[in-house]
């Protein structure tokens, strides 16, 4: 059972999510709330699967939330999935820096929206190609400082290249084309560099990259 918070300070979209989710027999919600503090406290006391949270919020808004989260180490099993109105903008690339698995427009279709809690839950939640896209058209505008110390180093040159890919927006499956080799093995130097760099999810390792100079707008 797929364990959901929903924290949204408009009752007609939380009454509409929770109307979806209600309807699938593996997904239970556990709970709602209308500020970022009060969704924080909820996921601190209940430690849903996926907390779906909204970027505009009263008291506490959701990139502040997402980011208390994403720092507390008892929550590292908490899945983030931010909410806005307004697609790819600066508040949605903040929440994926601070450590949200990925976002949803409100609009976004019901079965694009229960499949995402689904990726979401499991923990390999991807950036969408036209994500990956904007990100890339954010960084081709303002490119950040490259960080220091930034941990490339300690990865070896099959994960360097699987990173850089999965930078592009490639999946697993067609980084493993790319590099010929099997998509388990993709998915295994995927894994070992969000480790080594200390990266919650596939959507912070695209940023990482990008400001560690291992992308650049001009390689893409």
């Amino acid at each position: 059972m797929i364990r959901v918070l929903l924290v949204d300070d408009q009752p007609l979209i939380r009454s509409g999510f929770r109307a979806l989710l209600d309807l699938e027999d593996d997904i239970e919600v556990v709970a709602e709330a209308t500020d970022g503090q009060e969704g924080l406290a909820l996921v601190k006391e209940l430690l849903p699967d996926v907390a779906l949270i909204d970027i505009q919020m009263p008291l506490m808004d959701g990139i502040e939330a997402t980011r208390r989260i994403a720092a507390d180490p008892t929550l590292a099993g908490v899945h983030v999935v931010m909410l806005t109105n307004y697609g790819m903008d600066e508040y949605v690339f903040d929440a994926l820096r601070v450590g949200a698995t990925g976002f949803l427009v409100k609009d976004v279709l019901p079965e694009d929206f229960l499949h995402a809690v689904r990726v979401a839950a499991r923990g390999d939640a991807l950036l969408a190609p036209a994500i990956t896209r904007k990100l890339i058209d954010r960084y081709v505008t303002q490119p950040p400082p490259a960080r220091i110390g930034s941990g490339l180093e300690d990865l070896t040159s099959r994960e360097r290249e699987a990173v850089a890919l999965a930078a592009h927006g490639l999946s697993n499956d067609e980084i493993a084309d790319r590099l010929v080799i099997s998509p388990a093995t993709a998915k295994t130097h995927i894994n070992r560099a969000m480790a080594k760099l200390h990266a919650r999810d596939r959507a912070q390792l695209v940023v990482l990259a990008y400001e560690s100079g291992l992308v650049t707008p001009r390689s893409s």
